[in-house]
Order: C-alpha cells, then structure tokens, then sequence
C-alpha cells in the first residue's frame, strides 16, 4: 500500500501532492478545499455547497462556464461538497495539464471579480432546485434532515445537511458569499495533487506559475465541537410512500478514532449483503423486511451509525424496531465469530485496493492523497488506515458495539404513509421537518 509520492508546500501555504503513473497518458488533477457545511452557523447554512456550483460559472479570465473547454480537450470532471470538505477534480490527457491548472487557479485567485449577482440568483435557485428533487420530493428524503436535527443540538456544526436550510438560502446576500469565499477558498486552505502521466519537477514548477502568486488567506481555526445524546429520541413524520421505514441511528466517533474501524465492519456484519445478520434475519427467514441496510458514517468531529429497514407488507415498524435491537444486544453479548471478522477484514481491504484502482475522480489516488493529507496532515496515511482493519479483534468489536450502539442513547425515527402513523415505533413524536 506504499503509494509513491511527494509533497511541497509552496510560500502561499497551497500543499501541493505529485504522483507519478505512467500506465496511459492521463493526469488526474484533484483539489480539496477545507471547508464544509460544518464551517458554517446557524442561521448562514448551505454557503458551501452554493460554492460548488458558483464555481463552474466562470472567473475573472474566462467569465463562462468550466465545463466547455476541459470536455473540448478530452477531460473529465466533477465536484462535490458535504460537512468536512469541498472538492473538485479534472482528468485531462497528459497534453491538457496546464489548461486544468489554469482554470483551476483562476477561479481561486479570481472569482470574486465575475460573481455578479445574477449568476448568483441563478445558481441559488438551481440549488433550491435540487434541494426540491433530492430531499422533498423524493420518498423518504427528508429523513437526513429530521436524523441530523435530532442527533446534533441547533448551534451543532452537523445540524443541518450539507445543502442548507431554505429560509437561510433565499436570505443570503452577495456581500456575504462573497466573505465566506474570502475566508476559505484560497491557497492557505487548500491542498492539491496531481496524479498520472507527469514528470514530477515540471508539474510542481507548473503548479508554482499558477497558483504562487495567490494570496495565502486568513489561518482557519479548526472547528471542535462535542456531541452527545443524553437519551432516546423517538421521532416520526408521513410521507407519500407505500411501506413504512425505520431509521435507528447512534453517534460513534470521528474518523480514524478509536472504534471507527471496529464500527465500520460491525455495520457491514450486520446488514452487507445477503449473508449478513439482518438480512437472514428480517429479509430471509421473518420476511419482516422488504430491505435492510446499515453504515457507520464517518465525519471529523464525530460519526453516526445508522440502521435503515423498510417494513414489509403486513408489518409494522415496531416489529422491525424489536428484531433489530436484538440482533444488536447479541452481537454486544458474543461478539462476532472468526469468519464475520476474516470476511469484514477482506472486505475493507478490497475496497481500498478498489479505490486506488484509478488516478483520480471520486476515489482515486489523488483524491485519497489529499483525503489523508487534509484530514490527517500525512498524505502517506494508507498503511496505518489499512491497519486499522487488520488489528480489529472480535473482543475489541464487540466491546464498540455494546459501548455506542446503546438502546438508550439513539434516534429512532419512523417514516409512515400518510394516515398511517399506526405503523410507527411505538411512542413516536412528530417530527419537525422542512
């Protein structure tokens, strides 16, 4: 897992990340910025995430759209934001390194100047756009909302869901996009890396003359903040869907913790695949169950572990709630057995060997180059986060289970057709949704 590379910090504070792959003539540009909705406050949310669409709208030396002249010399490219960080990525051919380079650094050096206020009005609106599409109008889509509501206090940096609250989108102005772009979108907060078809010396002399000459920005603080539920929360909302769904949900720890990596495969024991404890359990033997899923979702303050199942025809949420918590208790009582750990263990390890399989989009070397280098500050990460899997016992997962997968301490959230909330865990409250 040793991944060949280099690092440089150029005098603005840009990091800069080179590796070299010479299978085909494609270089993977990847630049991570480090903010989030968690950067953001009550009241101001959804500014990162509308920056990942103001940004493909054109800068100051190319006021058009990103997507024309990259795609014209053969490149992909995307970008994408969610709680901890923001970022965007090109896979151009080995000839069309300098053009990525380019673009990219004109819109961190050089957006402000064509941020008119109609390109903002525009990519608000396409935001609340897909706020509509993804969220509520889709079945079940407001359950992250109501979930991260109830799992994080309001003034918690993880309250709210990366796209941002409606009210907060439609009151923003210019002036103050314009100041969260100042604070975070500059060389002192960022980290790029370039992976593929280069010659090391010449990228980095390349990615000086691009981006040298941007300021470096204000230092960031890091955002620490704490989460704890002291209880149960039940909760439940109607919505236009056939069968009724449940949602058990814990707080666990931040990634790369202590018991991130137990949870991770504790979670894909419980409910991957065909042969994991749930599925046999709700799906296969009971028939309780049309579905079932689970995940320990990893995030830089904190994590959350999440069991999702939809009711079956005939069933209701209750039922579901009871079956679960008992696969729960026994996996906290026994632990797993030999070959739940050597299966969870190959598992992790053929996914990460899967996401290095390429040099860059979402996933890739790149992207796994500046996820370590952002979140850990050592780009070299890879065989110490693999370790994390290879050290996980069946004495240490059992013991991560019964500490944060505590029936007291949770969110259960009960989402029912309408003028049906008979289906719903028993003791449910409505819900608060928008």
């Amino acid at each position: 897992m040793n991944l060949p590379f280099t690092k440089h910090t150029l005098a603005n504070g840009l990091d800069v990340l080179l590796h070299e792959d010479h299978a085909c003539p494609i270089v993977a540009v990847n630049l991570w910025y480090h903010v989030g909705s968690k950067n953001e406050r009550p009241g101001h949310t959804g500014f990162a995430h509308l920056f990942e669409h103001l940004m493909f709208e054109g800068s100051k030396h190319h006021d058009r759209g990103f997507f024309q002249p990259l795609q014209g010399a053969g490149a992909t490219l995307n970008g994408s934001t969610n709680a901890d960080r923001t970022n965007y990525w090109e896979v151009v051919p080995t000839g069309a390194l300098e053009l990525a380079l380019w673009m990219e650094s004109d819109r961190m050096g050089y957006l402000l100047p064509a941020l008119t206020e109609a390109k903002f009005s525009n990519q608000r609106d396409v935001v609340l756009n897909e706020r509509r599409q993804n969220y509520e109008n889709r079945p079940y889509g407001l359950a992250p909302m109501a979930l991260l509501a109830a799992l994080f206090p309001p003034d918690h940096p993880y309250h709210w869901t990366t796209i941002g609250e409606i009210a907060d989108l439609q009151a923003v102005r210019l002036d103050e996009v314009h100041a969260f772009f100042r604070r975070y979108y500059h060389p002192g907060n960022a980290s790029i890396a370039l992976a593929g078809d280069i010659d090391s010396a010449r990228a980095l002399a390349l990615v000086e003359d691009h981006f040298g000459d941007i300021e470096r920005g204000p230092d960031i603080d890091p955002v620490r903040v704490d989460a704890s539920l002291a209880g149960e929360v039940r909760i439940r909302f109607e919505d236009r869907v056939e069968l009724p769904r449940l949602y058990l949900t814990w707080l666990t720890p931040a990634m790369f913790a202590e018991g991130d990596a137990d949870l991770d495969l504790a979670t894909d024991l419980l409910a991957n695949g065909k042969t994991s404890r749930l599925y046999r359990r709700l799906v296969f033997d009971e028939r309780l169950a049309t579905d079932v899923s689970a995940s320990q979702n990893s995030r830089e303050m904190a994590g959350y572990a999440q069991v999702t199942a939809t009711a079956a025809p005939g069933h209701t949420l209750g039922e579901l709630e009871r079956a679960i918590l008992e696969e729960i208790a026994r996996l906290a009582a026994e632990g797993p057995t030999p070959a739940e750990i050597e299966r969870g263990r190959v598992q992790a390890e053929s996914q990460f060997v899967f996401r290095l399989q390429t040099v860059g989009g979402f996933g890739g070397k790149s992207d796994q180059l500046n996820a370590y280098n952002v979140f850990m500050g050592d780009p070299a990460y890879f065989d110490r986060d693999l370790e994390r899997y290879q050290v996980v016992t069946a004495e240490s997962l059992r013991q991560s289970v019964a500490h944060y997968f505590d029936p007291g301490r949770r969110v259960t959230l009960s989402i029912v057709p309408r003028d049906r909330t008979m289906l719903a865990a028993p003791d449910s409250e409505p819900a608060v949704v928008s």
